[in-house]
């Protein structure tokens, strides 16, 4: 039962994750990156800080300092920042589906760090999944885009992020791990912004449907961080974290319906390639 829950918030992660992709692509066509992420973090924290209040939790948890949650800060940190860039410079279709290897990096580390049996034949599906993701990237290739490689250093921080999960605290309540995450985001966008020069956060006029993108992204994005949390600390890792492909499916379709984008037969064949091995990680690991 709790592998079952885990794997229907998971579903409901994903295509909150993928209407937050959205409004930031959107909120990057007329703001710099670290602005958005802290903006974005900062929106979160405070969301997160009024939940855990309401619920009488306090805001600091002693857990904050274990090597886990440590591990976990940084690989949030890589992860957003590498791919908020991702989506900002490249095809939403694309970075998504390249985000899609994550689940396989997941289940290769429930292996080396919990203990979760994998045969062979899974494997050779987390294999194939990462010649999905070169497919996708086309390295050497007239259509490789450089800018992709954020996704993949994306992909390996929110790999990182979701096994450490994982490992929090069992009394460290979910809107204390949302608080923690999204402090992460404003230390992303300060590092943004202190590689970029501190000039991006003067007050600039925006029009209205950039702030409504920003709160939209912020409210969706702590659904979807809820959502996740939750997924991730109940039943079996290796079963649960395969129906991150979902996000693959509402990215692909928002960014076709709303910016216009158009995946190309590489890019379809490489998400093909992904999200059929992470099907066939699903089976192997409900088989088992």
């Amino acid at each position: 039962m709790e592998t079952l829950r885990g794997s229907l918030l998971m579903v409901l992660a994903m295509a909150a994750f993928a209407l937050e992709d959205m409004f930031i692509k959107s909120a990057a066509q007329s703001l710099p990156v670290g602005v958005i992420l802290v903006i974005f973090g900062s929106g979160g924290m405070v969301i997160f800080a009024g939940v855990a209040r309401a619920l009488g939790q306090p805001l600091w948890h002693r857990g904050f300092c274990t090597r886990a949650m440590a591990w976990r800060s940084l690989s949030e940190v890589a992860g957003r920042l590498c791919y908020t860039l991702a989506i900002a410079l490249t095809p939403l279709s694309s970075a998504s589906a390249i985000l899609q290897a994550t689940p396989l990096v997941v289940a290769a580390g429930a292996v080396v760090f919990f203990g979760e049996t994998v045969g062979w034949r899974r494997w050779m599906a987390i294999l194939a999944g990462f010649v999905g993701v070169l497919i996708i990237l086309r390295p050497g290739l007239s259509g490789f885009e450089p800018a992709s490689l954020f996704a993949v250093a994306g992909t390996l921080g929110f790999a990182g992020r979701d096994l450490a999960t994982r490992a929090a605290p069992k009394d460290m309540h979910n809107s204390q791990l949302g608080l923690l995450g999204f402090a992460m985001l404003v230390v992303a966008g300060a590092i943004v912004l202190g590689w970029t020069g501190l000039d991006e956060m003067q007050a600039v006029d925006l029009p209205p449907h950039v702030w409504l993108d920003l709160l939209g992204a912020t409210l969706i994005g702590v659904l979807a961080y809820m959502a996740l949390t939750g997924a991730m600390r109940l039943g079996e890792i290796s079963v649960v974290a395969p129906f991150r492909y979902t996000r693959l499916v509402f990215a692909m379709v928002l960014g076709v319906l709303v910016f216009g984008e158009r995946p190309d037969a590489l890019t379809l064949l490489g998400s093909a390639v992904i999200v059929g091995s992470g099907v066939f990680t699903l089976i192997r690991s409900r088989r088992a």
